[in-house]
C-alpha cells in the first residue's frame, strides 16, 4: 500500500516538449505589454486617486494568458472570474478573522479555490489574490471589497484585451480557446 502510495510521486509522463523561440517571443511582447500597461495606469491614473491596478497575482497571470493560452486555465472566464471572485472571499475573510492572520489566510485560499471550482473559473493566481486581500497593507484593506473591482476584476479586463490583440497577431496562435 505504501508503494503504490510512493509510486504516485514518480509521475506518468515526460517532461513537456521545448517551445519554438517565436513561442517565447510572442510570451514576452504579450506580458511586457500587459504588465506594463497596468503598471503604467496604476502609477499614472490610479495613484493619484489613491486606488490600485496591480496586484502580485498578475505576474501568475500573466504567464498562462501570455504563456500558456489554450490552458483552460488561462481562459477569459477563468481569468477574470478566477480574479473576481477570489478577491471577494479574501477580503470577507479578512473583514471576518482580521485578529487572526493564520486563520483569515487559511480561510481566504481554501475557499477561494472551493468557490472557483464551483463556479468553473479554476485560475490559480486567484488564491494569490485571495491571500492579498489578507496580508495586503492598509491600503489594500481600506478597499474592502472595492478590491473586487480595483485591482482584481479591472486589472484581469485590462490583461485580457491586451491578450485577445497580442496572442491573436501570431499567425499560430489563437486566443481564447473558449469564453464562458
Amino acid at each position: 500500500m505504501l508503494g503504490t502510495y510512493l509510486d504516485k510521486m514518480k509521475g506518468s509522463t515526460s517532461s513537456p516538449p521545448r517551445v519554438g523561440l517565436d513561442e517565447i517571443l510572442w510570451s514576452w511582447v504579450g506580458a511586457f505589454i500587459g504588465i506594463g500597461f497596468v503598471s503604467y495606469a496604476n502609477a499614472n491614473l490610479f495613484e493619484k486617486i489613491d486606488l490600485l491596478m496591480i496586484i502580485g497575482s498578475f505576474g501568475a497571470s500573466a504567464v498562462l494568458i501570455y504563456g500558456a493560452v489554450k490552458s483552460p486555465l488561462a481562459q477569459p472566464r477563468n481569468l477574470v472570474g478566477g480574479h473576481v471572485f477570489s478577491a471577494l472571499v479574501g477580503v470577507a475573510s479578512q473583514q471576518m478573522f482580521h485578529s487572526h492572520l493564520w486563520l483569515a489566510s487559511a480561510v481566504a485560499v481554501s475557499t477561494a479555490i472551493a468557490v472557483m471550482h464551483a463556479t468553473r473559473t479554476l485560475h490559480p493566481p486567484g488564491g494569490a489574490t485571495a491571500l492579498i486581500a489578507v496580508i495586503g497593507g492598509e491600503k489594500i484593506h481600506n478597499l474592502g471589497f472595492l478590491y473586487a473591482l480595483f485591482p482584481a476584476g479591472g486589472g484581469a479586463c485590462i490583461m485580457l484585451v491586451i491578450a485577445l490583440v497580442v496572442n491573436n497577431l501570431a499567425k499560430h496562435r489563437r486566443y481564447p480557446e473558449f469564453w464562458l
